[in-house]
């Protein structure tokens, strides 16, 4: 039970890292706000943390918006009285490259991936000041590390992830707040079933994404899940500013066939 007595919220939580992470956080005690655009899948980890013996609720949300952000830290707040924890881990993805991009795959690219986190972010601060305690954790990608060749807004908004956590980490440390980022390499979600189903080749796609990882597999939701947890829980009170990379070897391979 080491989120006992927590409230913790967490973007994206219908499915992928953000349920398996939203399961795992109510397991050990926290109460879960799932925020998520879609209904359906939303209700559907709320069902499973209550069937479980945990505590959910559901609050339909599209995170590029500042005002249902805001709409978001409020109802958390009017159902627990106090947010302990902000995952911001909703995302969506993008396969095209600076040449080609339009504007409005930008836009909705950055808007979901990072203007998100500022909203959140901004919406949650005055309430974990008041307290002088929370964990606000971001997902960004190891893309946001190495670069992605064909996924120019997706790589650009992880790699500005990791810089606002290095600098919230710094403002908000004196009142008691602490901010990691998480990096995964790919992990076997439904978004990345889709990029798979749009190449030429979806079996091989996966294949070569595989022999990328080292350790001979693609991540898990839970693998990134667990990380979590530990990060915001008590047992990492000395972590942050961190970026932290969860990835089965991937980039470490990349940088020796580059050398």
């Amino acid at each position: 039970m080491r989120l006992n007595g927590k409230v913790a919220i967490i973007t994206g939580a219908g499915e992928g890292i953000g349920r398996a992470a939203a399961l795992r956080f109510a397991r050990e005690g926290a109460a879960v706000v799932i925020a998520d655009r879609n209904s359906e899948s939303a209700r559907e980890t709320q069902s499973r943390i209550i069937a479980d013996g945990g505590r959910a609720r559901e609050v339909i949300t599209d995170v590029s918006s500042s005002a249902e952000c805001s709409r978001l830290i409020e109802q958390s707040l009017n159902v627990y009285g106090k947010i302990d924890i902000l995952y911001n881990n909703a995302a969506i993805t993008s396969l095209s490259p600076v040449a080609t991009i339009s504007d409005e795959e930008l836009d909705r690219v950055l808007a979901v991936n990072l203007k998100s986190m500022f909203y959140l972010c901004r919406a949650a601060l005055p309430s974990m000041t008041a307290q002088h305690s929370g964990v606000i954790l971001n997902n960004a990608s190891i893309t946001g590390i190495v670069g992605a060749p064909g996924m120019a807004a997706y790589a650009t908004a992880k790699g500005a992830i990791i810089t606002l956590t290095r600098t919230l980490a710094l403002e908000v440390a004196e009142s008691g707040i602490r901010v990691n980022c998480i990096c995964p390499a790919s992990v076997d979600t439904a978004m990345l079933r889709a990029s798979f189903a749009a190449t030429p080749d979806p079996e091989r796609a996966r294949a070569n994404n595989i022999k990328r990882h080292p350790l001979g597999r693609l991540g898990t939701p839970e693998d990134v899940a667990n990380l979590a947890l530990f990060l915001a829980s008590d047992e990492a009170s000395f972590i942050t500013g961190g970026t932290y990379v969860i990835d089965g070897g991937a980039t470490l391979a990349r940088r020796w066939r580059e050398e």
